[in-house]
């Protein structure tokens, strides 16, 4: 490939081609290039938070449909992560994350083939949190040979993906007004293109975007709205390329090219003077939105309209049926599948919000969706299979976490390569999924 790249790039090549129409056939080799190696990138890995699609769906095949006693295999596991509840973003055979030792919150990598040995350590800041649930919160964002990971109090950084180094850093509070949410800062910062998109909160700079190489602003949008636990999506609606977030207050769309507010849909925030708890990122199918938070507050969905004033949100139905706190929610083949408060995982209807079934025996947490299946972690600790259809709840396998830690399980499972990765403070553990593949899962 170097070679044909550099060919169509020489001066003296047969065809002798000019340097517009050179210029024209290198973009399209690019491009074909990536399309061929876009299946493979996206099946292996996990980049980001809750996926590609930011929709806790992960696309890999020929996994285990039911798990023996005790659970999968476990591979392997590793130490040293520190304390934190950042999940694994897993990128060409390394682990990216983020922890907390000696007061000091750092973003690290570990190398896959080493069962999770440490490859770099990169110090961010010294951490002045001082509420309940300390260490670090969101999970990295890679793009390309780039970490991007944002520290509990809002110092964003970008390191290289190889060696760790710093590249730039910027504050949420003393570069963006930002205001600090009560527990912390804890969005998965969005890569689109060649800007990073975040939301700082505040009145002049609720989301913000940043040249991706630089971390120079590019605009900022002035909603007015507190940050909240969420991260970024983006969506295209009616030829209108727009970031929805779920603020304190809303959730809201923004236009991307320069942070104009187009549209808010308030129901779903849950907010109160002791803090709020809208954490999930809203999930978005045919121009609706649907958002849901804890502590019975529930959750609706709307259908976004253009008009000749503009955008405009409509709801089209709000249940308390589905509070769910901070273990995601997935959509498939038109249905809701999530947990919800005190401890219940529910199917939905996402047309009319009407419970198609639910249990308790998962127990109130996370949920990622894999071939077929769903992989249920409860925050206080088993980890469930269950069958992803609307027919009624088929639990195929469950197993319970070795090496607890005495604090919640709220790290969303990652699979990729046919492995799934848990994570509790300090501790990986790596389990083969593959389905009959157990031998070389190993190598």
């Amino acid at each position: 490939m170097k070679r044909l790249f550099g060919w169509l790039s020489s001066k003296h090549s047969v065809l002798r081609i000019g340097g517009q129409m050179r210029s024209r056939l290198k973009r399209a080799f690019l491009a074909v290039l990536l399309l061929l190696t876009a299946g493979a990138v996206c099946a292996a890995d996990w980049s980001e938070w809750r996926g590609r699609g930011r929709d806790g769906i992960c696309a890999e095949k020929n996994l285990l449909q039911k798990w023996p006693d005790g659970g999968p295999q476990l591979l392997w596991k590793a130490q040293g992560l520190g304390e934190g509840y950042s999940g694994p973003a897993i990128v060409d055979q390394t682990i990216y994350t983020m922890g907390k030792a000696k007061n000091t919150e750092f973003v690290l990598a570990l190398d896959i083939k080493r069962q999770g040995a440490v490859l770099w350590k990169t110090p961010i800041c010294k951490s002045k949190y001082k509420q309940a649930f300390k260490g670090t919160r969101p999970m990295p964002t890679v793009d390309g040979d780039r970490v991007y990971a944002l520290e509990t109090m809002g110092t964003l950084v970008c390191v290289d993906a190889k060696p760790g180094k710093l590249i730039w850093k910027k504050h949420f509070v003393d570069d963006f007004g930002g205001i600090v949410p009560r527990w912390g800062y804890a969005e998965s910062v969005l890569i689109d293109g060649d800007k990073v998109v975040c939301m700082p909160g505040g009145d002049s700079a609720t989301v913000v975007a940043m040249n991706k190489l630089t971390g120079e602003p590019l605009w900022k949008s002035g909603v007015g709205d507190k940050a909240s636990y969420s991260s970024m999506l983006k969506v295209v609606h009616e030829g209108v390329e727009q970031y929805v977030g779920f603020t304190f207050e809303a959730v809201v769309g923004v236009r991307a090219s320069d942070g104009e507010l187009l549209w808010r849909y308030k129901e779903p925030a849950h907010h109160a003077d002791w803090g709020h708890v809208n954490v999930m990122v809203p999930i978005w199918s045919g121009g609706r939105v649907f958002a849901s938070s804890g502590y019975g507050h529930g959750g609706g969905m709307a259908r976004i309209k253009k008009t000749e004033q503009g955008f405009r949100a409509e709801q089209v139905w709000y249940s308390k049926e589905i509070a769910n706190q901070h273990g995601g929610v997935v959509l498939l083949d038109g249905k809701l599948y999530g947990t919800s408060d005190p401890r219940d995982l529910k199917c939905m209807d996402f047309d009319t919000g009407k419970v198609l079934w639910e249990t308790k025996e998962v127990g109130k947490g996370s949920v990622l969706y894999a071939d077929g299946m769903l992989y249920c972690r409860a925050e206080r600790g088993p980890v469930s299979l269950v069958k992803a259809t609307p027919d009624g709840f088929v639990m195929t396998g469950r197993f319970e976490q070795p090496d607890r830690s005495k604090k919640p399980s709220w790290v969303h499972p990652v699979i990729a390569d046919g492995k799934l990765y848990l994570r509790d403070q300090d501790l990986l553990l790596c389990y083969n999924v593959r389905d009959g593949d157990s031998e070389s899962a190993r190598r």
